[in-house]
């Protein structure tokens, strides 16, 4: 760890107002004892208030917990800091490795006490994701230092219709985590618009000289919803999708990131949807199967149709 590191942790460890020998502190962060008071001394040297006793309870303390600086979290702060990185590791999160050396500090700054309440937090606090895949950690990287300094990136980009990518320019906007995946909202300079792209299909990335300005009224978040969830609260020709079911699975169903959105009504055994003909026709029939027997459609009529031709086509299909 670099001097100025070490130097901080010694300051860290002295604020916790348990007096500590220079073994003991050697010991925490793996240096040699001399060096220590080589420290100590260069601390109390700057002007820092280090008390030291001498004897069989002796150690090294500070003036009335002399940093009062903000950095210092207190144990419920850090405890949060500690599993909101789970949950960023779990996600795929592109500065892993940083984001393991803050959590390290984060734990070495904390005296015996902190350590193990943090400890015993953290061994029954786990968070399951499924497993991205890693190649795409130097993309994302390079995306949100785009997005941070707003500097253009050339993309070779493939659509799931297209066999070869395609190498276009983008100004990366923001970067949003949905649904287990990652997705970059960005201007396109090929299609003049911006849109939303799946990072993983982003094969090769290469940074530009070329500089935009982002207008700070934007947010990345609002767009991508907009474009995943249109709002037709007003328009036309909606039709009401109504299920019966088993409450757990209506309740599933109206958890649903498409279907929730169009909740209009829910009894005990009843949801209520308005969507539109098309969605109703064609992302709803193959969700619900996986239903089975707990759900049944009570309208459109057209929609029973609908599944059961679905249902006859994959007969068909696996008795060949």
């Amino acid at each position: 760890m670099p001097k100025n590191d070490n130097m901080l942790a010694i300051l860290w460890m002295l604020n916790s107002g348990v007096k500590m020998t220079a073994k003991k502190i050697s010991e925490k962060l793996e240096i040699n004892i001399r060096t220590v008071y080589r420290y100590i001394d260069a601390l109390g040297a700057s002007g820092v208030p280090i008390i030291s006793d001498t004897g069989h309870n002796g150690g090294y303390s500070l003036l009335n917990n002399f940093i009062r600086a903000p950095l210092l979290f207190d144990i419920e702060e850090k405890k949060a800091l500690l599993q909101a990185a789970v949950f960023a590791k779990e996600a795929g999160y592109p500065l892993s490795e940083a984001l393991d050396n803050a959590t390290s500090k984060l734990k070495m700054y904390s005296n015996q006490e902190q350590e193990s309440v943090l400890s015993r937090h953290l061994a029954g606090f786990e968070v399951i994701n499924r497993m991205g895949d890693p190649s795409i950690q130097p993309v994302l990287a390079e995306l949100e230092q785009a997005v941070a300094n707003e500097f253009s990136v050339e993309i070779d980009y493939r659509t799931r219709r297209d066999d070869q990518p395609k190498t276009r320019v983008i100004d990366p906007y923001g970067m949003v985590y949905w649904n287990n995946k990652w997705y970059i909202v960005a201007f396109c300079h090929l299609r003049n618009e911006i849109r939303s792209f799946r990072v993983e299909r982003i094969l090769q990335i290469k940074r530009t000289q070329n500089i935009f300005k982002r207008s700070e009224a934007f947010l990345a978040r609002e767009f991508f919803l907009r474009n995943l969830l249109p709002d037709l609260v007003g328009k036309d020709g909606l039709i009401a999708l109504i299920i019966e079911g088993r409450s757990e699975a209506l309740d599933d169903l109206c958890l649903h990131w498409f279907l929730g959105h169009h909740l209009k009504e829910r009894t005990s055994n009843q949801a209520i949807f308005l969507l539109e003909e098309k969605s109703i026709h064609t992302y709803v029939p193959n969700f619900l199967l996986s239903y089975g027997k707990s759900i049944q459609v009570i309208e459109p009529q057209s929609l029973k149709e609908k599944l059961v031709g679905v249902v006859s086509e994959l007969m068909e299909y696996y008795q060949l």
